[in-house]
């Protein structure tokens, strides 16, 4: 009887264990894909690039040595850091560069919101930015956290659009440098967590990332706050970073580049929304192609052979990077090389001012 005992004992332990390996979340079921297609891997970028859309914190104390290691495998030429800040912290920055590879680094200002509210701030900030220009700055980098998180001196949000930031934009007109500029997040942010919503393995993930209908703004309302100010200042050349939201609806995005004129999109973070709508993103970007930027935004080397295949290549269905944030695969767009140079970087050249052009070949 003792022995039976065991015997079931051990079969009924097995069987669960069995059970328990067969389950798993959704996170984890990630299959190898059966499909037989041709395969481009692309490991390094078909042209030298610049990368408009980089984050180097610690960029003023850093060896730099080893991300251009980094960059030289990925054939990138030069890194923008939009991390730059402003003031003294800028300086070290650019000093750092400047003594190592002050031809391979271009470093973005950014501004200091908080005192939005007291009088003159907007001629105050303008001539600061003027002063980071004059130290070597060659942009300037807005970060969502205007329309989002930063507030004036009455604890009221800041609007993107808001009057009292018009010295800014105007200085960024005068000195001819570019504003690259991100607003909001992703509208399925502030949809309903539902089936319904495309990124609901994102927001499980990433619960910080959910946001509610009116938290702290409806989602249209910072997007149209953000294009107000580009019609406000048509001689000002914004760089609306992840294609501003509007990637995955390209028709709407094409509406907004005739309507403004002095817009320009960078596709740092959006490549998934690309990569499955390769015959509406390649005409998208064969029409304006002179007013689309490379940039990554996350420093991950690894990360960019994805951007480079869904560029350069015909591939079909191909995994993406990260499958909480698009758990669909890729295609190629397989774009012209001259598209590719102006994408890559002549159109950087083109709008950030004082970068080494003998990097590139023409």
């Amino acid at each position: 009887m003792k022995i039976k005992s065991i015997a079931f004992s051990l079969t009924f332990f097995t069987a669960l264990l069995t059970a328990n390996a067969q389950e798993m979340g959704f996170e984890e079921y990630n299959p190898k894909s059966t499909l037989v297609v041709p395969e481009h891997p692309v490991e390094r970028a078909k042209f030298t690039f610049i990368d408009v859309h980089s984050h180097q914190f610690r960029m003023g104390s850093q060896d730099l040595s080893t991300l251009v290691r980094d960059m030289d495998k990925l054939n990138e030429g030069i890194m923008v850091n939009l991390s730059g800040g402003s003031g003294e912290e800028l300086k070290a920055k650019l000093k750092n560069v400047n003594q190592h590879y002050p031809n391979r680094f271009a470093v973005f200002a950014n501004v200091d919101f908080s005192g939005v509210g007291t009088p003159n701030w907007g001629e105050r900030a303008a001539a600061q930015l003027e002063e980071d220009v004059k130290s070597g700055a060659k942009g300037l980098k807005v970060y969502k956290s205007l329309g989002l998180r930063n507030s004036d001196v009455n604890g009221k949000r800041i609007a993107v659009d808001d009057p009292r930031l018009d010295p800014i934009w105007a200085k960024c007109a005068e000195l001819g440098i570019p504003v690259l500029i991100h607003s909001a997040d992703p509208k399925s942010f502030w949809d309903p967590m539902d089936s319904d919503n495309e990124r609901w393995l994102e927001l499980k993930t990433h619960p910080g990332r959910k946001r509610s209908a009116t938290d702290p703004a409806p989602w249209q309302q910072i997007i149209d706050e953000q294009h107000r100010m580009f019609k406000k200042h048509p001689k000002t050349k914004f760089i609306n970073a992840h294609m501003g939201w509007y990637a995955n609806n390209l028709d709407k995005l094409e509406a907004c580049m005739e309507e403004m004129p002095n817009m320009y999109v960078g596709i740092g973070a959006i490549i998934a929304e690309l990569g499955r709508q390769p015959k509406r993103a390649r005409a998208f970007f064969i029409k304006y192609q002179d007013r689309i930027l490379f940039g990554k935004d996350s420093w991950k080397p690894e990360e960019f052979p994805t951007y480079f295949r869904v560029l350069e290549t015909a591939d079909e269905y191909f995994p993406y990077y990260k499958k909480y944030h698009a758990f669909w695969a890729m295609y190629g767009l397989d774009l012209p090389d001259e598209v590719l140079k102006k994408v890559y970087y002549k159109n950087a050249l083109n709008l950030i001012p004082g970068l080494d052009r003998s990097l590139f070949k023409e």
